[in-house]
């Protein structure tokens, strides 16, 4: 018998746990407002893997107004460190807002600039890497990337469906979205053929993709 998807996710939501309140507010206004934010599938999975692989230094790509960033936050050791690159100055503003209330701990360190530029001057080590910036530029940065993941780092990678269109044809998608389309596609045949990496897709939220460091 075939899941019905849109029951199945209900039904995940009823058994699944909440977010401390302060996280549910900082969703809220960010879809008020139109802002992007992990959806709560993502959002759930990534709570899990923060608890079984307890990462020590942890780099976000993509800060937006901080939301990813203070869960991660919330969810690691007291001693963790969280980079996170962000270039839009609107976000950054709010972003740096939002650090100075729920940042308990004083783990964020965010970057302003472009992600291409900031991750070539990188020379640390990060135990899991989250992507989630412009989704055109995946791929580009997936050498840079895998430089500074060492063997058994985790790299999470979110929206890999965008919205569903990389599921279609390029030719089924509008014609303004044809380049990430393509790119897109290019970045998760890497992601499958790169022989460092153990990747797998799954379907949670936008669609993710977990890789692991060999």
């Amino acid at each position: 018998m075939e899941i019905d998807e849109e029951r199945a996710k209900v039904f995940i939501r009823a058994h699944s746990k909440g977010f401390p309140e302060y996280l549910e507010v900082l969703e809220k206004e960010a879809k008020e407002q139109d802002v992007p934010v992990i959806r709560k599938g993502t959002q759930e999975l990534l709570r899990f893997l923060l608890c079984l692989k307890k990462p020590g230094n942890i780099l976000e790509i993509g800060t937006a107004v901080g939301f990813s960033s203070l869960l991660m936050a919330e969810y690691t050791d007291k001693t963790t460190k969280i980079t996170t690159i962000e270039n839009y100055e609107p976000r950054l503003i709010k972003a740096k807002e939002n650090f100075k209330l729920y940042d308990k701990f004083g783990k964020i360190n965010l970057i302003e600039g472009d992600a291409g530029e900031v991750l070539k001057s990188l020379d640390g080590k990060y135990d899991l890497v989250f992507l989630d910036g412009p989704k055109g530029q995946y791929e580009s940065y997936l050498d840079d990337i895998l430089r500074i993941m060492p063997e058994g780092a985790l790299l999470v990678t979110d929206n890999i469906f965008k919205e569903g269109d990389i599921l279609e044809s390029r030719y089924a998608v509008e014609r303004r979205d044809r380049t990430i389309h393509a790119r897109m596609r290019e970045f998760l045949l890497r992601l499958r053929d790169e022989e460092s990496l153990e990747s797998v897709i799954l379907s949670s939220g936008d669609g993710v993709t977990l890789s692991v460091k060999r």
